[in-house]
């Protein structure tokens, strides 16, 4: 059951800053820290659980809680709860400042040094020298109110130089604080964890568990893109029935929009498998090729095929698509995507499967590089990508073609550099059946 200043604040949600936002405020000077941290918490909670107007009184809510401790008689501290909610404060989005000029004051020794060294410490950007502390504090902690706080800023310590410990960490902390803002970002920084360590299976877990409980969150976003990169760059690992059932949690909008990021990620990277089933399920919920989605699904399935023996079929289907339906980053990939397919489907070059004949004295050999810096080379297979951008160079002058969207998309060098090793494939058989 809601408590009544609970009532209150939902009756103020998109108040703060009026007149009777103000009057609630004045009206706190007789309630206790720690009831008034239960309405912070409450509409942080909120918020992650899909209400996204609540964010406004989560502020209103931050800057009165800070006006209550700075103006707080420090009898009140007396009450250890009351000590809690300054330091879940802190750790809640609050003034870092005001932990320092509670801790300044405290003559009485309520609160725990140990806990607002460590504190004070993270909240500068000074955590990794108390990262030890941090953690020894908070499996202390862990049973108390402040434990899925103390634990989380823990993981967010430890996770550069020990992802495993931190993983651990926000296991605690999420299922100390099921539901709440804590267990939200727990689980997010988790799906992180997995995707660099490639721990696909415990990803798969984390991410399920993600989209039941807080697929509303305006951090779902974040949540999405981990989850995409977590399925590509372990594609060999993850089979299509785990993703349909991660995914089947969200509505059909929702699911829309994740299976076209897949496809375009898988497309990009070369994974042509996952590309194709993400944006065949794409185009099953888009409800066919006559719309905006449906024509992304069908992009993205072509550009997975262009890699394949359909890529005639291929080319031509993404050629067809209207420039009006797709964003400029798509307009670039299509443009790599044609040049690619040109290159591939153009009858080869007699001369080019002759033996060069360029005499060279007995001491001289030519290089792999001196070999593609020449105009025999500037005139051999992929002429149209000798001005595209190149990995781990800067950015040349764009094709005329693509409107100069290459240097603005980081995935069209991607997917140029994918689709040029396959071409030197293709030469080096050639190669070989002409010899």
């Amino acid at each position: 059951m809601i408590r009544l200043h609970q009532r209150l604040l939902l009756l103020l949600l998109g108040l703060a800053g009026s007149p009777a936002a103000v009057a609630y405020a004045q009206d706190q000077e007789d309630i206790a820290p720690y009831k008034m941290l239960r309405s912070l918490q409450f509409v942080q909670d909120s918020v992650v659980l899909g209400d996204h107007s609540a964010a406004e009184m989560q502020r209103f809510m931050l800057g009165t809680i800070d006006q209550r401790l700075r103006t707080i008689d420090p009898s009140v501290f007396d009450d250890d709860r009351n000590v809690d909610a300054a330091l879940i404060y802190a750790m809640s989005g609050g003034n870092p400042e005001t932990l320092e000029y509670l801790v300044a004051r405290d003559v009485n020794g309520h609160f725990d040094n140990r806990i607002s060294d460590v504190l004070r410490k993270y909240l500068s950007g000074k955590g990794l020298l108390v990262a030890k502390s941090l953690v020894e504090t908070a499996n202390e902690y862990k049973d108390k109110k402040i434990g899925p706080y103390l634990a989380l800023v823990g993981g967010n310590v430890t996770i550069a130089k020990s992802p495993m410990e931190a993983l651990k960490l926000y296991d605690q902390a999420r299922l100390n604080a099921p539901g709440t803002i804590v267990e939200e970002a727990a689980l997010r920084r988790s799906v992180s964890i997995c995707v660099e360590a490639g721990m696909v299976d415990k990803g798969l877990d984390y991410s399920q568990r993600y989209v039941r409980r807080f697929l509303h969150s305006p951090y779902a976003s974040q949540f999405a893109d981990l989850f995409v990169k977590l399925l590509v760059n372990h594609d060999h690992e993850v089979k299509p029935d785990d993703v349909v059932g991660i995914l089947s949690f969200m509505d059909e909008a929702r699911q829309r929009e994740v299976y076209l990021r897949i496809a375009r990620a898988a497309a990009i990277a070369g994974k042509g498998d996952l590309a194709r089933m993400a944006a065949a399920r794409a185009q099953t919920l888009a409800g066919g090729p006559d719309n905006a989605f449906g024509a992304l699904a069908d992009f993205y399935g072509g550009m997975a095929a262009i890699p394949t023996d359909k890529i005639d079929t291929a080319a031509k289907n993404i050629a067809s698509i209207p420039d009006q339906e797709l964003s400029p980053r798509d307009q670039a990939l299509r443009a790599a995507a044609k040049a690619i397919a040109e290159q591939v489907l153009r009858p080869p070059d007699p001369a080019s499967l002759t033996q060069a004949t360029t005499p060279k004295s007995y001491s001289q050999e030519i290089t792999s590089e001196q070999a593609a810096a020449s105009p025999e080379a500037e005139q051999g297979e992929i002429p149209n990508l000798a001005h595209g951008p190149v990995v781990g160079e800067a950015a040349g002058t764009p094709p005329s073609n693509v409107g100069g969207q290459q240097d603005a998309d980081p995935s069209f060098s991607a997917f140029v550099t994918s689709s040029r090793s396959q071409l030197d494939e293709i030469d080096g058989l050639l190669n070989k059946e002409s010899n």
